[in-house]
């Protein structure tokens, strides 16, 4: 560390390193959600193999392999925490890792190269699959890291500032991912795969230069060594993580349902009249609509809503973190009415097409030009495989699946999908349910583990994000048939999810009841039982 600041200097102003994290971290933020907010329906819609053809997913293959994704993402936080604590420390972990992270972006802009270059060279599911591997082990890598540099550059002078700088740091996170979920669906759309994709790999690159402008500017606290792993392995620290285990596996439930908003919600998004506020949304679009609540759920929860309900139900973490569990709940109730009534437009719409359809007055190329022009590339793709051949009541339920079926008259007929109004209502709740569930456990982590095992037990609780997506792909793959599609069809699909989280959000009520906490502040001995730290000496 010759040359770099291993302490914080005594200071009552923001430390100096400070700007470049928050660039860092907006630019970040924009690159992972950019790329995340398009995968599903890159998946369906835009997915060639080297001859240049269609190979696209079917929606169950697509949720698995977003879940697993999602997944894998959440997963190497835990070797990114050991990296830095054992052997590299906070800010080269964080470089070297930002450097997968960019080729990780690079080999998925490179799936839009010309035809000719694609056959010459590889195959573009291959591509996809290391791309997503590299920015997994680059966006994980960093996760525990980032927040952490961040509190070290704070010292006993200036630590009343580190309330203000985590506002500022949140506040980065979702304004670069608002405007990446608006962006680039829209650059996927009108420029193509590569752009879509690259942009955010611009960002990433733009980040890691940021945050190594600022390396003589951050304090670098020098990794703790083997030691390390024998003090948090053994003993007390042992004793931490197994208390929390069960408490996690709770909250990977909810992380299951929670992050099929960009999967299973962007399918059903495709299946709805997307125009509202006077604005025609793209199906991925949509989930914008999350970070920009979250921006006003955090004050509006911290100065009415909490205050209101603790004067009726004492709140603590764990009965937010339940109330969170059921608010869930009844976001997936919305979401599996919605794709019931889906259901019942589209067997009304099937009935409605039937006597054309009988009569060979549909005219399947204008049908199927009308669908790509609405950006329902997948729709059309499968009609078109399917041609006039195949069983004619399939050919009727995907002609009705995809809501417009032009006749030989010159006339349309068009399904009356309910309006996209109705799912922003679900990302209302699930929003919510969020801030009581993701940061209530976070702080709570935080204050559960000993001042060493900080970083380890923040991984850790990203690890239940990691679980509960691989929770998600294993149910897509188990109840996936031969031809790549659910057997849980329709609304049943999401009333599986709702039912589990209703069962589980039962459970924690007893579960959360009998917790025990034990909180571990800076300079505050530990108060068994109470969950009140130990009052501090007189000065």
């Amino acid at each position: 560390m010759a040359g770099y600041l291993t302490a914080p200097v005594q200071s009552s102003s923001m430390p100096r390193g400070i700007p470049y994290i928050i660039g860092n971290e907006a630019a970040e933020r924009f690159s992972f959600y950019g790329m995340k907010t398009i995968l599903f329906v890159f998946m369906t819609k835009y997915l060639l193999d080297a001859q240049g053809n269609s190979a696209f997913m079917t929606e169950t293959q697509a949720r698995e392999a977003v879940a697993w994704f999602v997944a894998s993402a959440y997963f190497f936080p835990v070797f990114g925490a050991l990296l830095s604590d054992v052997v590299l420390g906070k800010y080269r972990t964080i470089i070297a890792l930002s450097v997968v992270y960019c080729l990780g972006h690079l080999a998925l802009a490179l799936m839009d190269l010309p035809e000719a270059v694609l056959q010459a060279t590889y195959m573009p599911k291959v591509w996809l699959g290391m791309g997503l591997l590299l920015v997994a082990v680059g966006s994980g890598g960093i996760k525990p890291c980032v927040s952490a540099h961040v509190g070290d550059q704070f010292g006993e002078s200036n630590k009343h500032l580190l309330e203000k700088i985590f506002g500022w740091f949140y506040f980065a996170i979702n304004f670069g991912s608002f405007f990446s979920t608006l962006l680039t669906p829209w650059l996927l759309k009108h420029h193509g795969p590569g752009w879509a994709f690259g942009v955010p790999g611009i960002l990433m690159a733009l980040a890691t230069f940021a945050f190594w402008s600022g390396r003589r500017k951050f304090v670098h606290v020098p990794p703790a060594g083997v030691s390390y792993l024998r003090r948090t392995f053994t003993g007390e620290g042992l004793g931490v993580l197994l208390k929390l285990a069960p408490i996690y596996l709770f909250i990977a439930v909810f992380w299951s349902l929670y992050d099929q908003t960009g999967s299973a919600w962007v399918e059903q998004a495709q299946q709805m009249d997307r125009h509202f506020l006077g604005v025609d949304w793209l199906e991925s679009q949509v989930q914008a609509v999350n970070p920009l609540l979250i921006l006003v759920f955090i004050p509006l929860f911290a100065f009415v809503i909490y205050p209101v309900i603790n004067r009726v139900f004492p709140l603590n973490p764990m009965r937010k973190i339940g109330l969170g569990l059921f608010l869930t709940v009844i976001a997936f109730c919305v979401s599996a009415g919605i794709q019931e009534e889906i259901g019942k437009v589209k067997s009304a719409f099937a009935e409605q097409i039937r006597p054309a359809f009988v009569a060979g007055q549909v005219d399947l190329q204008a049908t199927i030009q009308s669908l790509k022009v609405a950006g329902e590339q997948d729709d059309a793709a499968r009609i078109e495989k399917l041609g006039t051949d195949g069983e004619p009541e399939k050919r009727l339920q995907l002609l009705a699946g995809g809501g417009i079926v032009m006749v030989k008259d010159g006339s349309a007929m068009r399904a009356q999908w309910p309006n996209i109004g109705w799912q922003i209502l679900a990302y209302l709740i699930i929003t919510a349910a969020e801030v009581l569930v993701s940061i209530t456990a976070l702080e709570f982590s935080y204050t559960q583990a000993p001042a060493h095992m900080k970083s380890l037990v923040m991984s850790l609780y990203l690890l239940s994000v990691s679980a509960g997506n691989a929770f998600t792909a294993l149910v897509n793959r188990f109840t996936m048939d031969a031809s790549g599609n659910s057997t849980l069809q329709g609304a049943d699909y999401y009333w599986f999810f709702t039912k589990l989280m209703f069962g589980m959000a039962v459970v924690f009520i007893f579960v959360g009841r009998f917790y025990k906490p034990r909180e571990y502040l800076q300079h505050e001995e530990p108060v068994a039982g109470t969950g009140q730290p130990a009052k501090s000496p007189s000065r």
